[in-house]
């Protein structure tokens, strides 16, 4: 018997039995089922039934009598590592890498390559998914956290479940903004039609709430500080959309604009701060924008002058 622990760090609304074909590797939904009225299946150490809707903070614990045995290769993939001690690890993930595995794609992932880097990564989030707290987009750059045992684990993710962790990110957007700051407060959930779509929608929503400051304007554009109060999937680039202000370089939710001819987003997670989940010292960590990122807001610079 191999049990698996999933420690749910978003709140979706999601069917624990879809929740959990999505999670595992290789097992259907009917499967899922099979092993819930089995009681194979637990939520905070209660059994539920396969209609039960995750929540944020939730421990799954599946028992799978005969496990297909999965392993995820380590790769020499080179990464910033910002800091490193006994319990995290700070990452600067560049754009074009996906943070863990999905099926059809185990090679070439921010896990692969600190499986080869780092001894030790926390075992909650199961096999795909070692050491990972909190994500960013493929297409997103930036600072995120990894933790290398469980206890830092848990305690970074109950961090980010009460907001008390910093997250800043740079993001050049489409319009002049007429204010220098303010809050988008709009719930995010799955798109009726394009589950892979995020949307602002009072039906099976969520809290999300974008915080903004202004930090430059130009021809068409603005460049913006945006802190994430809540952490939503997509949240800045949905909120962004939803006021018509959509990331330059989205191929999501910009309606195909993108001027400059990107293959990627101007969104870059350019800071982080929280408490050592061991030491309980406050630490911040702050990355520079991508040379790219940096060209275009100069170019953007120059043509008013």
């Amino acid at each position: 018997m191999n049990t698996v622990e999933i420690y749910v760090n978003e709140d979706d609304d999601e069917r624990l039995d879809a929740y959990l074909a999505e999670e595992l590797d290789e097992v259907s939904r009917s499967y899922i089922q099979k092993l819930i009225k089995e009681k194979l299946v637990s939520v905070n150490e209660k059994h539920m039934k396969p209609s039960y809707l995750v929540k944020e903070g939730d421990l799954i614990k599946v028992n799978l009598p005969q496990p297909k045995k999965l392993e995820i290769i380590s790769e020499n993939i080179p990464i910033d590592i910002v800091y490193e001690d006994e319990d995290i690890v700070i990452v600067n993930k560049p754009q074009d890498m996906v943070v863990h595995p999905a099926p059809g794609n185990y090679r070439g992932t921010l896990v692969n390559a600190l499986l080869y880097h780092i001894d030790n990564l926390s075992s909650i989030n199961g096999i795909i998914r070692p050491g990972i707290v909190h994500r960013l987009d493929k297409d997103t750059s930036g600072i995120l956290i990894v933790a290398k045992n469980d206890i830092a684990h848990r305690v970074l993710s109950e961090e980010l479940k009460k907001r008390n962790i910093k997250r800043t990110y740079i993001t050049l957007v489409h319009g002049i903004w007429s204010h220098d700051e303010g809050t988008i407060n709009a719930p995010i959930g799955r798109h009726a039609n394009d589950r892979k779509k995020m949307t602002v929608t009072q039906k099976n929503s969520k809290e999300a709430i974008t915080h903004y400051k202004v930090l430059d304007r130009y021809d068409n554009y603005t460049l913006l500080e945006v802190n994430l109060e809540t952490g939503r999937t997509h949240q800045i680039r949905v909120h962004m959309a939803y006021i018509n202000h959509p990331v330059v370089g989205d191929p999501v939710y910009s309606k195909g604009k993108n001027e400059f001819g990107l293959q990627k987003q101007m969104l870059h997670a350019y800071k982080l701060g929280f408490t050592h989940p061991n030491t309980k010292e406050y630490m911040e960590f702050q990355i520079d924008l991508p040379q790219y990122f940096k060209e275009i807001v100069n170019s953007l610079d120059n043509k008013r002058k």
